[in-house]
């Protein structure tokens, strides 16, 4: 890989056979996918790191039909998985768009296990979201990426974006679901203490020569093994901190664009295409006043490089928005701090504690509003409904008494229940001797919360909630508690005082809307025809489900399988197009 230190290294009107713009999860697979395919391929990236939101996730890909994940359900099949899409997303997107993501996902992550370093392993259980529906399944289709050693990337490693400080422990060391089970269990099982002490002593190692862990895991692990592949291809060169002020499109269409950095610019001529992978609209403050009305950039828990800047320079060449979807953006609910740097901290909630025994969700009336056992999602959707009809909802209160913040934490709040004292003292965490104490805290009547947590109690003694019926689907219960002596994983009552809270709000994780394209990833006109050599993949391009959550990783697992397409139509369009185009010059290789 060729690393464009400055654009001013780069020559006047150099040619390049695929661009793409954005280098989060899916341009990264453009640009390894692209060079794969034997193309020259520069890859635009407006931040100084690599990875986007992929960086800052789970990293989980939601890919049916694989060999990895027919080794732990080799009953599924695509057929099952596109009725289960037809059942949940209905008409909201083609069918033959799904359908395309169906039939090429498996050879997508073929590829990159085969010809690059890029690793996945199928979990075990991970069940699709709406699992209650015909043709889901509780696994096979939810890939995870396999660990990586980030020292191999040697000099490249900064270049990976770090994950949410909220998400690491000890100073930058990363921790996954694995991980944090072994560390709450390393003082009763033998096994968990072996595991423990091999990764806390790996960063302690870490700590002397890296300003945080090298052991990556999740999105994190992703994007690093991404990065490594890239790095081994001469086809590829990367600027960074580089932002594109314009798309040139002439009969023939797309032809160049125009790179800017400082004071200066650059006309880079492209044959084959330009993959628009820019991770979407969430920053742009335009466009999220018209879409996402009422709703605080503060509370958006997504990278700092999504800011829909070459949005207008792809419709100035043609290409339109999609329509249809049931949300503009997908959504969970979020807890934000204000960090010792003067920044904030925004805290997504998606499984380690709101669906948890001793665990609560009260709307500013002290009264449940959710299932907190449901998808992040529709977590957040519910928030906003409630809230627009009229019934504060935003902030909401997440709640639980002593023994269940011990057990599972709280937001930013680790699990153990000790130092809890700066959070109390900054406001992040409210605490109560009481429910009613609690309630006075949080400008609550005491008196309803009294009745809702009576209630809830009294219910959940018993494993059911008849109000919002918690817990009761499999992939609620996957993300309730398996050790739970009660009948219910996602159900236990508030009984063991002081009581705590912390506030929630709907943050937007990701673009639901984008640009409409067809099956190649071509961005499509007003008129629905195809612009040659335009695309878009990731959440540049317009969700193919339909502002559903369907599944964990339905962002990261069509943004490869898509950024896949997009590539092989690009290089067949290069192909056709002469002269080729050469290696850049004056590139320092790295």
């Amino acid at each position: 890989m060729h690393r464009i230190q400055t654009l001013a290294s780069l020559p006047q009107d150099a040619s390049f056979d695929v661009a793409v713009i954005g280098a989060g999860g899916a341009g990264m697979a453009a640009a390894l996918f692209a060079a794969l395919e034997g193309q020259k391929v520069l890859l635009v990236e407006r931040t100084s790191h690599v990875g986007g939101t992929t960086a800052l996730s789970a990293g989980t890909t939601w890919v049916p039909g694989t060999r990895l994940g027919a080794g732990v359900n080799p009953q599924d099949t695509i057929a099952q998985a596109a009725r289960y899409l037809d059942n949940a997303i209905g008409a909201r997107t083609p069918a033959d768009l799904r359908q395309a993501f169906l039939d090429h996902g498996a050879e997508a992550i073929d590829a990159l296990e085969a010809k690059t370093d890029v690793r996945f392993r199928a979990c075990p259980k991970h069940p699709d979201y709406i699992s209650d529906l015909g043709g889901s399944t509780i696994n096979g289709r939810a890939l995870e990426p396999m660990p990586f050693d980030g020292r191999l990337l040697g000099e490249l490693f900064p270049l990976v974006r770090p994950p949410i400080p909220e998400f690491t422990v000890l100073g930058g060391m990363m921790v996954d679901r694995t991980d944090i089970n072994h560390l709450l269990g390393m003082s009763r099982s033998a096994a968990s203490l072996r595991h423990s002490a091999k990764i806390l002593g790996r960063h302690a190692a870490d700590r002397l020569r890296h300003a945080r862990g090298t052991r990556l895991v999740m999105g994190n692990a992703l994007v690093a093994r991404l990065l490594y592949s890239l790095a081994q291809r001469d086809e590829v060169s990367l600027a960074l901190d580089t932002s594109v002020e314009r798309i040139g499109r002439a009969n023939g269409g797309i032809e160049s664009i125009v790179l800017k950095q400082g004071d200066t610019r650059r006309t880079v001529r492209i044959h084959g295409g330009v993959v628009l992978a820019s991770g979407g609209f969430n920053r742009d403050p335009a466009r999220r006043e018209a879409m996402l009305p009422g709703v605080d950039i503060q509370w958006c828990p997504g990278a700092p490089g999504h800011t829909g800047e070459a949005h207008p320079l792809a419709e100035a060449v043609g290409a339109r928005y999609g329509e249809g979807a049931m949300s503009p953006a997908f959504w969970a609910p979020v807890s934000k701090r204000r960090r010792a740097d003067g920044s904030t901290g925004v805290f997504p909630h998606f499984v380690m504690d709101r669906a948890k025994p001793g665990m609560l969700t009260v709307n500013q009336a002290g009264e449940r509003f959710v299932n907190e056992s449901t998808s992040y999602h529709l977590f957040g959707l519910a928030m906003q409904k409630l809230q627009q009809g009229g019934r504060n909802s935003v902030p909401a209160f997440l709640i639980c008494d002593a023994e269940a913040l011990r057990k599972y934490g709280i937001g930013m709040v680790r699990p153990g229940g000790k130092g809890l004292a700066p959070y109390l003292a900054d406001g992040y965490l409210v605490r109560g001797d009481t429910i009613a104490s609690l309630a006075d805290a949080l400008s609550i009547d005491p008196a309803r919360l009294e009745a809702t947590v009576r209630r809830f109690n009294a219910n959940a003694s018993q494993g059911i909630d008849p109000d919002f019926h918690r817990g009761s689907t499999v992939y609620s219960q996957n993300i309730g508690d398996a050790s739970w002596p009660g009948p219910n994983p996602c159900l236990g009552p508030l009984t063991q005082g002081p009581f705590y809270a912390v506030r929630l709000y709907p943050g937007d994780i990701g673009a639901a809307t984008g640009f409409a394209t067809d099956s190649n990833a071509r961005a499509l006109d007003a008129n629905g025809a195809p612009i040659e050599g335009l695309y878009a993949v990731g959440n540049d391009m317009h969700s193919i489900m339909g502002g559903v959550y369907t599944a964990p990783g339905i962002t990261i697992g069509p943004g490869i399988v898509f950024a896949r397409l997009a590539a092989r139509h690009a290089a067949q369009r290069a192909a056709r197009a002469a002269p080729r185009a050469e290696p850049a010059e004056a590139l320092g290789k790295t």
